[in-house]
């Protein structure tokens, strides 16, 4: 990997980290780690506190008073620019030893401690984590509610596999308790697995959204969804029509759109799902309301790309379908693009729209390989998305662990910083909610993650022959999973410890 100006940095940041782990070194023999953290009101006070006393449940975190300053203290890491357009030491900002100050919520500053424990007030509350790396909260730019239950369905490529068992999985979601009861759960996979915003697929029905909905502002988390819209080739009991469609979607839009850090996204399945009425009305409602989002899919697979030919006939090809309906846009998010070219890309580029990257998918359902390089060519918003259910895993780490993998496979590499980028800061720009999330900077939301780098044996092993923070970067991207994500905070707020 090329140095580039933040070469150097890495080195010194390296030196630190020696310091700052055998620094961690003294706390572990004096018994700190059970606790997983110390917390001090100043540098001069120390106070023990247990896992039981930090951890909150979710409504106890949600309805909790987040006005008191609070100083995290950790190895700290997040990206600042896309490495395809600086050179990657610019690309992130490393505290081997950091400190993360906030307040109502919201990121007040980050640096060196050494920096800015001198100027914390008594009034601070400061945690420190042993061990641990801080990173901002992770986006999954593409993910399915309903399709929980069905997570690891065995043998089908993507038509097939929707009809065989999407469909009938999706048609659970018509009963509000069903759909409570799933909500729940997939929202708990999520801060389980550290991600902090999500563009979520309904099912057809309101239902599925208006729980989705309910129990993100219980913890108040930036989440965005939308009811799905699908008028035709699906089964009877699981279409809607081209007016019912677009009244539960602005019925869901007036009632949840803006409340809170919830959003809308107008959300027609796919071109083949929905009539030429359909699309227009879709493309109606983002005129009505400016702000909303759109999310769908295209090109994934061959045969679906064939579908929409003979469907659209008059259209020259897959992305130009959408285009008609004017579902193009700066906060339109178009899944998959494993079999796009050129001329679509450049399009996307050119209306600000972005491409959720779903690389277990595309490996579990056989779609193919995205190709990254062509798109960063034509600078199109990258996000990651999980894809759950086509996707295995709730698990952004292992997510990006299937995507290098896809760049190997077409013999190119993924750099770890580029990883990070793609789960936070690219999401966030994907999504045009880099003022608010995606990075650590000053103003944004207090969405971050603390990972564990003692999760498992296997990882405290590897990690202690890293070298640098690019090698810890990559390994914890590589072999880490959910049980990496030693707590998740959105707002200030902890949603999830690991128990």
């Amino acid at each position: 990997m090329p140095d580039g100006p933040g070469g150097s940095q890495r080195q010194v940041a390296h030196r630190d980290r020696g310091v700052h782990r055998r620094r961690n070194n003294r706390h572990l023999q004096r018994k700190l780690w059970p606790a997983q953290c110390q917390c001090r009101t100043n540098r001069q006070t120390a106070a023990r506190i247990t896992p039981q006393s930090v951890a909150m449940s979710h409504n106890e975190s949600a309805m909790s008073s987040v006005s008191r300053r609070k100083a995290y203290r950790a190895a700290i890491l997040h990206s600042i620019a896309d490495p395809a357009e600086v050179a990657v030491g610019a690309s992130y900002e490393y505290f081997a030893d950091g400190l993360l100050l906030v307040e109502n919520g919201k990121i007040i500053s980050v640096g060196n401690a050494d920096d800015l424990l001198d100027s914390l007030d008594g009034d601070v509350e400061l945690i420190e984590y042993p061990d641990a790396l801080i990173t901002p909260g992770f986006i999954d730019t593409h993910i399915h509610l309903p399709q929980t239950g069905m997570i690891g369905a065995y043998g089908e490529q993507l038509l097939d596999w929707l009809n065989t068992y999407t469909f009938p999985c999706e048609s659970q979601f018509a009963d509000p308790e069903h759909s409570a009861q799933v909500a729940d759960i997939f929202i708990k996979e999520l801060l389980r697995n550290g991600t902090t915003t999500a563009l979520v697929f309904g099912s057809v029905h309101k239902e599925s959204v208006e729980a989705f909905f309910s129990a993100a502002q219980a913890l108040d988390l930036r989440m965005i969804a939308g009811k799905v819209m699908m008028d035709r080739n699906a089964p009877d009991y699981l279409v809607d029509t081209p007016e019912s469609g677009y009244a539960d979607s602005k019925s869901l839009i007036e009632r949840w759109h803006g409340k809170g850090r919830l959003s809308y996204a107008v959300t027609p399945r796919f071109a083949p799902t929905s009539s030429p009425e359909q699309l227009s009305l879709a493309g109606q409602l983002l005129t009505e309301y400016p702000g909303l989002y759109m999310q769908t899919h295209i090109s994934e697979n061959l045969q679906e790309i064939e579908w929409v030919k003979a469907l659209f006939p008059e259209r020259k090809h897959y992305l130009d379908v959408y285009d008609h309906f004017n579902l193009l846009g700066e906060r339109s998010v178009f899944a998959h693009g494993v079999h796009l070219c050129d001329e679509q890309c450049a399009r996307l580029a050119q209306t600000g729209s972005a491409i959720a990257f779903c690389p277990t998918s595309n490996l579990f359902l056989g779609s193919g390989l995205f190709n990254l390089p062509m798109a960063e060519k034509h600078k199109v918003n990258v996000g990651v998305g999980t894809d759950v259910g086509g996707g295995t895993s709730f698990s952004i780490l292992q997510t990006l662990n299937e995507a290098y993998k896809v760049m190997q496979m077409q013999g190119a590499r993924l750099n770890p910083f580029k990883s990070l980028y793609l789960a936070t800061l690219g999401g966030a720009r994907a999504l045009r909610l880099e003022d608010k999330v995606g990075s650590l900077k000053p103003g944004n939301e207090a969405d971050f993650l603390v990972l564990d780098y003692n999760a498992t044996p296997l990882l405290s092993y590897r990690l202690k022959q890293a070298k640098d923070i690019e090698e810890i970067l990559f390994v914890l991207m590589t072999i880490g999973d959910d049980r990496t994500v030693k707590q998740t905070w959105s707002g200030g707020r902890l949603v999830h410890e690991r128990g």
